[in-house]
């Protein structure tokens, strides 16, 4: 990971476009590729960013100052101009054990696994948990078509969750044996900013009404 202190302006062009003026910020490059630009203020959300896979080009730009610019695979870029570099360290974090999940989450990731069917007709599992180089996939699964779906599990489905896909999609993608693979995001609850970047990612979202999975499990229920 890299991080960099810099007073740096920040102009986003593809889909759409975006300018952010000159001003002190943090920037992190994260071993995966991703690039998050960051204020010191403003809740844990990144002010924009670019994710994997992309590329990066350092170089100078005309005024002599430090430039990076980050191209995706889509051919969108983020041009960011340096001014003046406070700090620019690098570390290396090792290998992330990933997210415990609480309970409720880790119960509703097993009661999925037992009911595929339930996040869409036909759905079945090939394995809960599917190890990849940057952590395991939630459930893996085949539609009635023999394509592969990856699934991921939240109690609250918001932007990170579908980031968090989208980075399973484009690794799992490149590997002959499962592609082409789609994602379903599946929790309680979608905040309608997840939902709508999940659109533009051609991602399915699914709201899961856990007291019904539940009851799925309890004999009880099964007798009415």
């Amino acid at each position: 990971m890299r991080l960099v202190i810099a007073r740096c302006q920040v102009d986003y062009a593809g889909r759409l476009t975006a300018h952010l003026p000159m001003a002190t910020r943090l920037l992190i490059v994260k071993a995966d590729g991703s690039v998050l630009v960051h204020a010191d203020g403003g809740s844990y959300k990144p002010l924009n960013w670019m994710s994997p896979p992309c590329t990066l080009l350092e170089g100078v730009d005309g005024d002599g100052g430090t430039e990076w610019v980050v191209e995706s695979k889509t051919g969108d870029t983020l041009r960011i101009t340096m001014e003046h570099v406070t700090s620019d360290s690098s570390y290396d974090l090792g290998i992330d054990p990933g997210l415990r999940k609480d309970g409720v989450e880790r119960h509703l990731q097993e009661l999925l696994a037992e009911h595929p069917a339930s996040l869409g007709d036909g759905l079945m599992l090939v394995r809960r948990e599917f190890p990849t180089a940057i952590g395991p996939v939630d459930l893996l699964c085949r539609d009635p078509a023999g394509a592969t779906v990856a699934v991921e599990v939240k109690r609250r489905g918001e932007i990170d969750g579908v980031e968090q896909l989208t980075r399973y999609l484009d690794l799992l993608n490149r590997d002959p044996l499962l592609t082409p693979v789609r994602g379903i995001f599946a929790a309680q609850q979608i905040k309608a900013q997840a939902k709508t970047l999940a659109a533009d990612r051609g991602i399915d979202c699914v709201t899961v009404d856990y007291d019904a999975l539940r009851g799925l499990d309890d004999p009880a229920a099964r007798l009415f």
